[in-house]
C-alpha cells in the first residue's frame, strides 16, 4: 500500500503524546474506514477487537498507542451482517419520515446521507476529534429493524441478564413523581425502551 508515502511525516515528539484519537483528522485524508478498521467486514461476534491493528498505524506512524475496545452494554452483535445491508442511514431516514424512529430525530436526518454504510450508524466522525459515545448507535437506531419491545423479555435479545439497563432517575420513588407531573415527564421519552403502545399498568 502506498498510502504512508502519501501522507505527512508526523513529528517524533508529537507522536509520543497521548492525544485522543480524531476521525476528522484521518477521515480529511480521504481514507476508507476498513483501510484502518480492516477486521470490520468480517466480525461476526461482539467480543472481536476491530479496532486498527498497530501494524496499519505504523504505515504513516512511527509510534502507535491503541487503547482496548470501550465495553458495551449490548451481547451481541454481528458486523458482516449489518455491513452487507449498504447504508443503513437509508433505513433510519425512512424510519424518520414514517414518525416510527423511537427517539429525538431533531437534526439527525442531514447527519444520514453517506457515501459509506459504516457512517449510517457511526455518524459525525467528521467534526470528531475524540472518540465518545456519540460515535456509536443510539439504541433507537437498533429499534428501526429489531422491534419486536417487550420488556423485560425482548431485553435479553441485545443485552446481558443482570445488566443494569434502567435509567438512573429511575428511582423506587419514580413511579409517584411522573404520575404525578412532578417531573414533567413526556411518555413519548418511555418508547425506546417500552415501545409506542405500552400502558403504563403494564408494568406497574
Amino acid at each position: 500500500m502506498a498510502l504512508a508515502a502519501s501522507l505527512p511525516a508526523v513529528p517524533a515528539d508529537r507522536e509520543t503524546e497521548r492525544r485522543p484519537f480524531s476521525h476528522r483528522l484521518h477521515l480529511k485524508l480521504k481514507l476508507d474506514c476498513q483501510t484502518c478498521h480492516v477486521s470490520a467486514a468480517q466480525s461476526s461476534r461482539l467480543e472481536d477487537n476491530n479496532l486498527p491493528p498497530k501494524d496499519v498505524c505504523l504505515r504513516c506512524h512511527k509510534q502507535a498507542v491503541i487503547k482496548a475496545p470501550r465495553t458495551t452494554a449490548i451481547a451481541r452483535f454481528d458486523h458482516s451482517k449489518h455491513i452487507k445491508i449498504g447504508d443503513i442511514g437509508k433505513v433510519i431516514a425512512a424510519a424518520i419520515d414514517q414518525g416510527t424512529y423511537l427517539s429525538s430525530a431533531e437534526g439527525l436526518k442531514q447527519k444520514l446521507t453517506s457515501e459509506h454504510p459504516c457512517k449510517g450508524c457511526h455518524r459525525g466522525l467528521e467534526e470528531s476529534d475524540e472518540v465518545t459515545k456519540a460515535a456509536f448507535p443510539a439504541m433507537a437506531d437498533c429499534l428501526v429493524c429489531h422491534s419486536k419491545i417487550q420488556p423485560p423479555d425482548s431485553c435479553l435479545f441485545c443485552h446481558n441478564e443482570g445488566q443494569k439497563l434502567e435509567p438512573a432517575d429511575h428511582t423506587p420513588d419514580y413511579i409517584d413523581l411522573h404520575t404525578g407531573g412532578k417531573i414533567g415527564l413526556k411518555k413519548e421519552s418511555c418508547a425506546v425502551c417500552h415501545g409506542k403502545r405500552f400502558t403504563c399498568m403494564g408494568c406497574h
